[in-house]
């Protein structure tokens, strides 16, 4: 099982290695992640052609914006918070596509 990723940084680094290409299949859309407080950041990943292409940045027009602190994130992309708890909880906003949300898990999938 690969290392869980410490850094903001490094989620993003990788996020190429997890993409799911088969899931992606129709899929054209750009996610943005704007990630608050120490570590943050902002992220585009474009997902077309069954590719994904992550860049550091934000992102022209976005079909979907994720915000919440870099902290929760990381544990989000640990498995240590729930993605809809987090949701419910208001320590995960979505502005855009609800639906490519739910998309991400297939996307990229954890270990």
């Amino acid at each position: 099982m690969a290392e869980q990723p410490t850094t903001v940084a490094e989620v993003f680094n990788h996020m190429p290695d997890r993409f799911n290409a088969a899931a992606a299949s129709g899929v054209d859309c750009t996610y943005q992640f704007d990630l608050t407080g120490d570590d943050g950041g902002t992220y585009n990943v474009k997902i077309a052609d069954q590719k994904c292409d992550v860049k550091e940045g934000a992102a022209d027009s976005p079909n979907i914006t994720i915000t919440m602190t870099a902290a929760d994130y990381l544990d989000m992309v640990n498995g240590k918070l729930n993605p809809q708890m987090a949701f419910m909880g208001g320590k995960l906003k979505i502005k855009g596509d609800m639906s490519l949300a739910l998309k991400m898990q297939q996307l990229f999938p954890t270990a």
